[in-house]
């Protein structure tokens, strides 16, 4: 069932009731920027973290006699 211009204006409206006019900008802008980031790590054919460095591999099998410390 496709989503026709009512449906859409219902939804814009609704937005608009929850954020306000001043935040539409700062959550459209935060949306257009992770889609271009997920479309640049989604191109990246090598695998390859952004600066040419290779992801460090962890060890899960490995143990230490010290607790984890917790930073508040």
């Amino acid at each position: 069932m496709p989503v026709g211009p009512l449906e859409l204006g219902i939804i814009l409206v609704i937005i608009i009731i929850i954020f306000g006019v001043g935040k539409l900008p700062q959550i459209g802008g935060a949306l257009g920027q992770g889609i271009r980031e997920f479309r640049e790590t989604s191109r990246n054919e090598d695998g390859e973290v952004e600066g040419g460095e290779q992801p460090k591999q962890v060890d899960a099998n490995v143990s230490t006699s010290e607790p984890a410390k917790e930073e508040l």
